[in-house]
């Protein structure tokens, strides 16, 4: 029979997230944990299904805060049901979208402007005749 309670260690093996970070998510309020008499978290094992889910969250993009905000949507008093988790995501799709979009920009950059060698933007006149975007300020600007 599986415990319903697991350590900081055993909750960082299982999830592949470092304790430190683990202790950063609880101290946001994104987890939680119970002390013991002597002071250590227990967490409850559904605890691996929100700490999954920040994984994803900020790996589409999502800050901190934002997934402080989504997670706040689960019911409390219970496990949030597949129903629950599929609302939260379902939302994402946009941005996703958008994070795909943006890496095929990028790819195709490095395929065709930087692919010929020049790396100029500032005189490439197939890219940016005449430093067009130059005038919006410095840096990657097809790319911001």
């Amino acid at each position: 029979m599986m415990e319903s309670v697991l350590t900081i260690s055993e909750i960082s093996r299982r999830s592949g997230v470092a304790s430190s970070a683990l202790r950063f998510y609880e101290e946001r309020g994104l987890i939680a944990s119970e002390r013991t008499g002597s002071g250590h978290r227990r967490f409850q094992r559904s605890v691996l299904r929100r700490i999954a889910f920040i994984v994803f969250a900020q790996r589409i993009g999502l800050t901190l805060d934002e997934i402080g905000e989504e997670l706040a949507k689960l019911p409390v008093g219970r496990i949030p049901t597949r129903r629950d988790w599929s609302r939260l995501s379902g939302k994402w799709l946009k941005r996703i979208d958008e994070r795909i979009a943006e890496m095929q920009r990028l790819r195709e950059g490095l395929t065709s402007c930087i692919g010929c060698g020049c790396l100029s933007f500032d005189h490439c006149r197939f890219a940016n005749p005449e430093d067009r975007v130059g005038r919006n300020g410095s840096g990657p600007r097809y790319w911001m």
